[in-house]
């Protein structure tokens, strides 16, 4: 919600540090993949117990995120790869984070709590999975109570609070879960209602395709005809 509802405002704000970057030569894929390594760092920190500085570092991997756009804008190279470039390191920024949280249970924890950080990881990659699945589909699936920016907003809380870090999990899982459903029921409205539309046109298509096959084949016997007579005529 809070990228959907925020987005211009922050890219408003990030713009002159779009410039900026722009005037010393570093495009938006070095900062992206800047923050793929404050991932990473971010990860180590957590898993080795140490969970303020896992903090801090995570709030250092989601500002290239917020400013990568805007170095795009600012140089004129925003275009589709930059885009998909941007997604594919947000999920493994993601992975790894939570892989650090389930590291630092894995040596903290010897109960099942090592379990919830992937949950609350592959219920997560499902709820970005069903947005995707829609755009590329032409349905909307903006929607839902919780988006990634809310999701690192609670699990900064449960690492700032080591104690609640747990409960944070289990809070970020529940709300993954709701958008999650949220999600499919938005885009499974939409694409019933345009299923009679897409059946019209595949079938339109497939009989055009069948006309021309049609047509191409009569033209061919027709053809065929006027050749003959033209090749029995010199054995008269």
């Amino acid at each position: 919600m809070l990228d959907g509802q925020f987005r211009s405002q922050i890219d408003a704000l990030v713009q002159p540090v779009g410039r900026s970057a722009k005037r010393i030569g570093i495009s938006a894929d070095v900062i992206t993949g800047i923050g793929v390594v404050m991932a990473l760092a971010c990860a180590v920190a957590i898993g080795l117990g140490n969970l303020p500085l896992g903090l801090l570092l995570m709030i250092l991997a989601g500002i290239p995120d917020l400013i990568d756009g805007a170095i795009a804008k600012a140089s004129g190279t925003a275009h589709a790869r930059g885009a998909f470039f941007d997604s594919v390191t947000d999920r493994l920024s993601d992975a790894l984070i939570f892989g650090g949280v389930a590291w630092y249970y894995a040596r903290t924890d010897r109960g099942s709590l090592v379990l919830l950080p992937f949950a609350v990881y592959a219920s997560a990659s499902i709820v970005s999975y069903i947005r995707a699945k829609a755009d590329a589909l032409g349905f909307d699936g903006h929607v839902g109570v919780i988006e990634r920016a809310e999701r690192f907003i609670i699990l900064g809380l449960g690492l700032l609070f080591g104690g609640l870090l747990a409960w944070t999990l289990a809070l970020l899982l529940v709300l993954n879960v709701v958008t999650a459903s949220q999600r499919f029921v938005a885009v499974w409205r939409q694409a019933s209602a345009s299923k009679p539309a897409v059946v019209r046109s595949q079938r339109r298509r497939r009989r055009a395709a069948e006309t021309s096959a049609a047509e191409r084949w009569r033209a061919r016997r027709l053809d065929a005809r006027e050749r003959s007579p033209q090749r029995r005529r010199p054995n008269r």
